[in-house]
């Protein structure tokens, strides 16, 4: 396991971030992941290739081969390691959330009943 001080050391990369991003909307191929990182950050293949890597390492990103590509998906356990140690912090955003979803609550609630004829 990298720790969650790791973790962020990882994922403090752009492109890696970047990774991760494609990789949580589903399983992709490393080519499919290299093209999109390729064209929005002008990075060469083997830099691309070089980020998977590191993900892949810190278990951010699994592989699994299928014929000759390389599919990549996903690590759960150190995204899990992050919110067990972001939970402590919660206690400061938490009471904020709760509340602007109250405001907008009331506001939804206070322009329908303007609209009612």
């Amino acid at each position: 396991m990298l720790g969650p001080v790791h973790a962020f050391d990882v994922l403090g990369d752009p492109v890696r971030r970047r990774i991760l991003e494609l990789l949580a909307d589903g399983e992709r191929s490393s080519g499919e992941v290299s093209s999109v990182v390729r064209e929005e950050f002008g990075i060469s293949q083997p830099a691309v290739s070089q980020h998977l890597k590191v993900l892949r390492e810190a278990g951010f990103a699994v592989v699994r081969p299928d014929g000759t590509r390389r599919l990549y998906s996903v690590g759960s356990a150190p995204l899990q390691e992050i919110d067990a140690w972001l939970d402590r912090f919660r206690r400061y955003w938490t009471p904020h959330l709760d509340a602007l979803a109250t405001e907008i609550a009331r506001g939804r609630r206070a322009r329908r009943t303007e609209e009612e004829p």
